[in-house]
């Protein structure tokens, strides 16, 4: 298997040199260079399996420059027993005759653990195969999950360092004080003045810099990414889908052959994208539904087929969500434009330099094929999160709760009744203050850790040990930088 870029397909990486790189030379993301296929037989066969050994298969189709014998310590290591809250991973929650897939059952409450669980196993074999003796940077931007996640998963990984950018005032009070009193001797975490686009946008400019990649390795380090950018974190989440249908083969839900839907709450289009490509494999899906909050911009696209990032940006209930620059879309475009590599180049200068791009109306055409699009405000989130706690007795967070409100407005559209799975991405835990004002807005609560303990006491849900542990717990890392002085940040945290 080999993967080019974007916005080059004459490259020719293999799956190690893509982990280890992270993005391409010019700017654009990897992709395969055609996808395998699984077939009806092997979704039979793989529905008989546990998830360690279904994610053992898939990983195998893709990462063909590794042996058996190292993806076995990958997954194994990454999804040991104990790590996750449940054992079978990635478990479906049947809500109201549809299945939430809880992905949010690792170390972090967050579904970026399925796959930051895995990437620093996934990057420590690359390197060790095309990057030897160099030590790995990873540099983040975050919107608030991918950074605790990224720097559990690397904490004290050897050869490693890992830096994390996020927005100050642009993440929950649980995730940020998961990220800024996270242990570890490689880790440092850094708030910038901006939004999550910034910080975004500031990373990437860090990756394709020259100058600051030719300071790297005179100082033998080099430069990848945790982000959703990396190949190595999007292939792990084309795992769960496989495995959610295969779930749903096992417990009598479906037979194979049968399409279902997938809704996604997102914002950087990572978490959708990999269900699509799980679809270009074979997997039978009928419709992907992109659920967006008030910071609409993938709703807009997928519905008119014109990407507009100049908008107002809105701070929601669901930060995760809060990007207006949804860069895994890049991925999607080079698959619906057929891999022409010139007019994903074009979409993604127009939008570097104009805010915007216009995709073709048989381009368009294409998409709306696959795809479906909603978007939910606040007070609609947290409506639905009380009226799924009182006729469901289950909670969702505040990002789940989007895709349960815009699932439930596409079948009122479409009488759309194919059997659905929801991707539920993080515990409601980690975004306690919005959950409680849904569920008890009159209750009267002091901090972070009283809303909790509300929470825990109202619904008689647990708080995840995880996260109750962070009481009281000071912070390593106070920083709040400009996003013009990222670059210096990266260099006086490097000690170069």
């Amino acid at each position: 298997m080999e993967y080019s870029s974007t916005r080059n397909k004459s490259v020719k990486v293999t799956a190690s040199q893509a982990i280890v790189k992270g993005i391409s030379d010019e700017g654009g993301l990897f992709v395969p260079a055609e996808f395998p296929e699984i077939t009806l037989d092997k979704l039979n066969e793989l529905s008989t399996f546990g998830y360690k050994d279904r994610a053992k298969y898939v990983l195998s189709l893709y990462l063909t420059d590794f042996t058996k014998e190292e993806l076995d310590y990958c997954v194994e290591g990454a999804y040991a027993d104990g790590k996750f809250s449940s054992k079978e991973i990635a478990p479906l929650y049947n809500l109201k005759g549809n299945f939430v897939q809880e992905l949010w059952r690792g170390p972090t409450c967050a579904f970026k653990d399925m796959a930051l669980q895995l990437l620093p196993y996934l990057l420590t074999v690359s390197a060790s195969k095309s990057a030897k003796d160099k030590k790995i940077v990873i540099l983040v931007a975050t919107s608030g999950d991918t950074g605790k996640a990224a720097l559990e998963g690397f904490k004290d990984v050897k050869n490693t360092q890992i830096l994390v950018f996020y927005p100050n005032d642009g993440v929950s009070p649980m995730q940020k004080l998961q990220m800024t009193t996270q242990e570890g001797e490689n880790v440092s975490v850094c708030a910038i003045k901006g939004n999550f686009d910034d910080a975004q946008s500031g990373v990437k400019s860090i990756f394709t810099n020259k100058e600051i990649a030719e300071k790297l390795m005179e100082n033998n380090m080099q430069f990848s990414s945790a982000n959703s950018i990396n190949w190595g974190r999007l292939v792990p989440q084309i795992v769960y889908y496989i495995s959610a249908y295969c779930d749903l083969i096992k417990n009598g839900n479906i037979k194979a052959g049968d399409k279902i839907n997938i809704v996604v709450p997102t914002g950087n289009f990572g978490n959708i994208l990999a269900a699509y490509y799980a679809k270009q494999m074979g997997l039978p899906v009928n419709k992907f539904i992109c659920a967006s909050n008030k910071n609409n911009v993938l709703t807009d696209f997928i519905k008119t087929g014109e990407y507009d990032k100049n908008r107002k940006f809105y701070t929601t209930s669901s930060p995760s969500m809060d990007i207006l620059i949804s860069s895994n879309l890049e991925r999607l475009l080079y698959e619906i434009f057929e891999k022409n590599d010139e007019a994903v180049k074009n979409c993604m200068s127009s939008l570097s330099e104009n805010g915007k791009y216009i995709i073709p109306k048989e381009v368009h055409e294409k998409l709306l094929e696959d795809f479906d699009a909603g978007c939910c405000d606040d007070t609609q989130t947290l409506e639905t999160i009380k009226s799924t706690y009182e006729k469901e007795d289950y909670l969702l967070d505040t990002h789940t709760a989007v895709a349960v409100k815009v699932y439930d407005e596409y079948v009122e559209k479409t009488g759309d009744k194919t059997p659905t799975v929801i991707a539920s991405t993080a515990n409601p835990y980690k975004f306690s203050k919005s959950v409680l004002s849904a569920i008890a807005p009159d209750e009267k609560v002091e901090d972070e850790f009283d809303t909790v303990d509300a929470i825990s006491r109202i619904s008689g849900v647990e708080c995840p040990t995880q996260l109750a542990t962070l009481k009281g717990k000071k912070p390593r890392f106070t920083q709040i930088c400009e996003k013009s002085e990222m670059t210096e940040v990266v260099f006086n945290m490097l000690g170069i």
